[in-house]
């Protein structure tokens, strides 16, 4: 699926100098936000269920806290590098600044195929880990959550080893928590909500009517299947879907629910079979001609290679890093309205941020109110960057790069350099 040969570092420094350049920042300034403030790399042991020792890499990078903790998520993944993490850590910074939370960004992960693991190694896995970066995590200065590869149970792990250390129970240490230990209603469906949201109010600036658009969703986890069965309930034709398993594509359209519970019971989507679907690679899914293409699965999936074939009107980013710089001015030049990631899936991390506030309150708003208040922000976010995208006559991405890297440089300016 993904191109492991481009760095995603290096994508995301070119995305930001680009957004500098345009923002005629200051070389200092420049060189402050182009690079993490803070990385953590760890190699620890756990103990396997056979009683073997297994030694894993894990790292933890904090980007820029100018603007308040750092967030981010935690990743369990074999492609993971600190290279990506960097990334990672980096794309947070400006999507917390762009929907206008007070975060820094961050971001974590293990080099670990989970699927690998049974649930008592994967746990073990994950307090060692905890323990290692605990150093750094915290409920005021650095609150992880769920990624590829993580979930609730996971995060109610990590939650539980910090408390354990410090002798009380601290719920804000993390978020993307199981409800019933301090986690917020809506968390789980956010990220993919958000991605509805705006590619609802895409198509209203395009002109593109919802009811009956077709739509590609790349990757089936959370984010994308989320995605896709909003997206369908809004009265769209979700005609291919894809997981690790490969892409199942019907131009009359997908049963988005049946294909949910068999994820539910399965795990994956590897031998499930409907009327009228054919199997297509991931590769051949971006391609398939259509209205919305959601990518929602890993980064470099959109590159100078294939981005010439791609066959959609509107490009929504589930994933974080889809898309790299050479093929976002490809996509531009097609014409094709891409709505960039640090906008797209802000969904998360903006009712991350509620289950924080919710923590450090113990005060629980109801999932309508929840769900209410991501609207407002995704819209109000989606306009920010639509009108400065229009006022310089540049990519989505580039507006909201110019709305975020001011953010996060006017905070670094005020507070100034310590000492």
């Amino acid at each position: 699926m993904a191109d492991m040969h481009l760095n995603p570092f290096e994508n995301a420094q070119q995305q930001f100098d680009l957004a500098a350049e345009k923002l005629q920042l200051n070389s200092g300034m420049r060189r402050v936000l182009r690079v993490p403030q803070r990385e953590l790399s760890v190699n620890f042991p756990v103990k396997m269920d056979n009683g073997d020792i297994e030694v894993f890499t894990g790292y933890r990078v904090q980007h820029n806290v100018s603007r308040g903790p750092a967030k981010g998520g935690i990743r369990y993944h074999p492609a993971v590098d600190l290279d990506e993490v960097r990334a990672l850590a980096m794309w947070m910074t400006w999507k917390c600044a762009l929907v206008n939370i007070p975060y820094g960004g961050a971001k974590g992960g293990i080099i670990v195929d989970p699927g690998r693991l049974t649930m008592p190694e994967l746990e073990r896995m994950t307090r060692r880990f905890a323990t290692e970066i605990s150093i750094l995590v915290g409920a005021e200065k650095d609150i992880p959550a769920p990624d590829v590869g993580t979930n609730g149970q996971i995060m109610a792990w990590f939650m539980d080893t910090i408390s354990m250390h410090r002798g009380y129970t601290v719920p804000a240490v993390i978020t993307g928590k199981p409800v019933e230990v301090g986690g917020s209603l809506g968390r789980v469906e956010a990220t993919g909500r958000g991605v509805s949201i705006v590619a609802r109010e895409a198509a209203r600036h395009l002109g593109m009517k919802l009811e009956g658009a077709t739509v590609v969703v790349q990757g089936f986890g959370n984010v994308g299947s989320v995605t896709a069965d909003l997206l369908h309930k809004m009265g769209c034709r979700i005609i291919a879907v894809s997981d690790v398993s490969g892409g199942y594509y019907n131009r009359r359209g997908l049963d988005i629910p049946a294909m949910i519970e068999y994820v539910k019971k399965n795990r994956s989507l590897a031998g499930y079979k409907a009327d009228g679907i054919e199997t297509v690679s991931n590769a051949d899914l971006l391609e398939l001609e259509c209205d919305i293409l959601a990518p929602c699965a890993l980064e470099n999936q959109i590159t100078e290679a294939n981005a010439d074939r791609i066959n959609c009107k509107l490009i929504v980013e589930g994933a974080n890093g889809p898309t790299t710089p050479q093929a976002d001015d490809i996509l531009f030049e097609k014409g094709i309205f891409v709505v960039p990631d640090i906008l797209a899936n802000a969904g998360g991390v903006t009712v991350s941020y509620f289950e924080w506030v919710q923590g450090l309150q113990e005060f629980f708003w109801t999932e309508e109110e929840i769900n209410n208040k991501l609207e407002r922000i995704m819209q109000h976010s989606f306009e920010a960057v639509l009108h400065q995208t229009l006022t310089h006559k540049v990519s989505m991405r580039m507006g909201g790069y110019m709305v975020a890297v001011a953010r996060v440089a006017e905070a670094t300016q005020i507070r100034g350099i310590y000492p």
